[in-house]
């Protein structure tokens, strides 16, 4: 479809119609897909947890990129505003992290690096206390221990968070 040249004024040919209708007809079935994974897999954490913590990530700056594509297929912020409607619904605390210093900050001891962490780079290695973990699940510990210190500004991150293992807490 995308390929298709035609002169000015003429019309589409029926082979091209179909297509066009075929194309709207898969887009539509992924966006309601999207919707129901979305649902159930908001439904499946707000039943097993008390307390959920989620970045506000705002995908807007993909938009201006060739992964905007991607976004919208992941439906990012539709996932998000399902999960806080279903945990309210609920009576569960969710809270909104803002995405400040999250890959930056080590979970274990709270330090921040001054090292801008690439996308390429998929492991976290702390200066301070040797702390290594995976990015992200460095990054989810440091948006939880800023949670259950009831603090969730992004001027909060920036200062030392307290440790996991300290207080005892089971999470991951």
């Amino acid at each position: 479809m995308a390929r298709r040249r035609r002169p000015k004024g003429q019309a589409a040919s029926k082979g091209y119609q179909a297509a066009k209708r075929l194309a709207a007809r898969i887009a539509k079935k992924t966006a309601r897909q999207n919707t129901h994974d979305s649902r159930a897999w908001a439904k499946n954490l707000v039943g097993h947890h008390n307390l959920i913590a989620v970045e506000d990530f705002k995908p807007r700056f993909l938009a201006k990129t060739s992964m905007a594509r991607k976004a919208a297929d992941a439906a990012i912020g539709a996932c998000k505003r399902e999960l806080v409607e279903r945990g309210k619904r609920a009576g569960r605390k969710v809270v909104l992290v803002p995405p400040a210093y999250t890959t930056m900050t080590c979970s274990g001891c709270g330090e921040r690096t001054n090292l801008r962490l690439g996308l390429g780079v998929r492991t976290f290695e702390c200066t301070a206390c040797g702390y290594t973990a995976g990015r992200d699940l460095s990054a989810a510990r440091t948006i939880l221990a800023t949670v259950e210190r009831n603090r969730a500004s992004a001027d909060d991150v920036r200062h030392r968070i307290t440790s996991f293992r300290e207080r005892g807490s089971g999470a991951v």
